[in-house]
């Protein structure tokens, strides 16, 4: 298997997007989400106060500005035409007005330009004017999420890079049940757990592995015992106790794909309370699973799911919706959600993960990565699911 998207797939990727844009009633674009960036030239960065972007000019031709730093990084990995760099930033002048020169020569100023953001953003320390501000589009058009819908149906490449992501999530997911124990803590598992895995995982893929994420590993983020009640909890290095739930996650990134799995699990033994909210969480997970097939919205899984939860009386319990589309970050859009009346395609790629907050007592979420087909759908995640294997330590 090649664990990377080919040069040709990103060509046609960047097809699609032309054709998108033009679809728009846009000549150009200017583009400066790190992940569609990623998405339409093959080039992953670390996004710092020094600003990049994509420019998309009237010819066709895809380019990126950069700090001169990451010049020969974008000369190497990027699938473009060409690149222009400015020093350094805040610099003498400010990375803003070179940016501008580079659109002005291609003469932006008398284009219909589509942009994502108004100018480059970042939390490291940047700050500077918006690119709208120094040069005047003939027509601006805010294209932010178009890059997005184009990644909602995934290539079968794709897909199978997710599934790779999976069977090393699922090692690092064995390993730290195995070293989940009472008396012990969640550091001390998860750290093991994603250790063991990742070597593993490098010594069977070899140098033709890349990860631009996390490679294989495992966690708890704190949901241990009543604290796994917080969704999304922070790790607490807690001790694992007899009779506590816990909320499991492992992961790995594949050449920027991700996988999602989750589980409920019981430090030696269960209590009925506890099996009953378990079994009422894997019944509304069934419920997902047998309702999502292509040419349905979205949102009908949810309605579905929020049915089985009023009809049980189990409303008060729910914290949040039954999942998210994922690809090369772990939450995309669309979402199974009451709002989102995005229709299933096949290739689509979603976790599906209902779940049950009960205060005093802890979390009940088992979260699978699935794939739409052409008939319902594929689960891509395999670990147990059932009450009596998840009954650990």
């Amino acid at each position: 298997m090649i664990l990377k998207i080919s040069v040709s797939e990103i060509k046609a990727r960047q097809e699609i997007f032309l054709t998108n844009l033009k679809n728009k009633h846009c000549d150009a674009a200017l583009l400066f989400s790190v992940t569609d960036i990623f998405y339409l030239t093959g080039f992953n960065f670390r996004p710092s106060e020094r600003p990049i972007a994509l420019i998309v000019d009237a010819q066709g031709f895809f380019s990126l500005f950069v700090p001169r730093m990451e010049v020969e990084h974008a000369q190497e990995y990027a699938v473009i035409s060409t690149s222009y760099d400015y020093p350094e930033y805040p610099g003498i002048t400010h990375p803003m007005e070179y940016l501008k020169k580079v659109l002005q020569d291609k003469n932006f100023g008398s284009l219909s330009v589509g942009i994502d953001a108004e100018g480059y953003g970042s939390a490291k320390g940047y700050a500077g004017p918006a690119i709208t501000s120094l040069i005047t589009f003939a027509d601006k058009v805010l294209i932010k999420g178009l890059v997005e819908e184009q990644r909602y149906i995934k290539s079968s490449t794709e897909i199978e890079l997710i599934k790779e992501s999976a069977r090393w999530g699922n090692l690092a997911h064995n390993l730290l049940t195995k070293y989940t124990h009472a008396g012990g803590r969640e550091m001390e598992a998860e750290s093991r757990a994603t250790q063991e895995a990742t070597k593993a995982m490098f010594e069977t893929l070899g140098a033709g592995y890349r990860s631009y994420g996390s490679p294989a590993h495992a966690f708890y983020r704190g949901q241990i015992g009543s604290h796994s009640a917080f969704p999304h909890s922070q790790n607490q290095n807690a001790m694992f106790k007899k009779g506590f739930n816990v909320v499991s996650q492992a992961a790995c990134d594949v050449w920027g794909y991700k996988s999602e799995l989750e589980r409920t699990m019981f430090i030696e033994e269960a209590t009925k309370e506890q099996e009953i909210f378990f079994n009422h969480m894997y019944e509304a997970q069934e419920v997902a699973f047998r309702t999502i097939k292509p040419g349905i919205p979205a949102s009908k899984v949810e309605e579905e799911v929020q049915r089985y939860f009023k009809d049980n009386g189990l409303t008060q319990y729910v914290k949040h919706h039954t999942g998210h589309n994922m690809g090369l970050l772990n939450h995309e859009a669309p979402f199974f959600d009451l709002g989102d009346h995005t229709l299933l395609e096949p290739g689509m790629v979603f976790s599906v993960e209902p779940g049950l907050y009960v205060d005093g007592l802890g979390a009940f979420r088992h979260s699978d990565t699935i794939v739409v087909t052409e008939k319902g759908m594929d689960m891509i995640t395999y670990f147990p699911r059932d009450f009596e294997s998840l009954i650990i330590g």
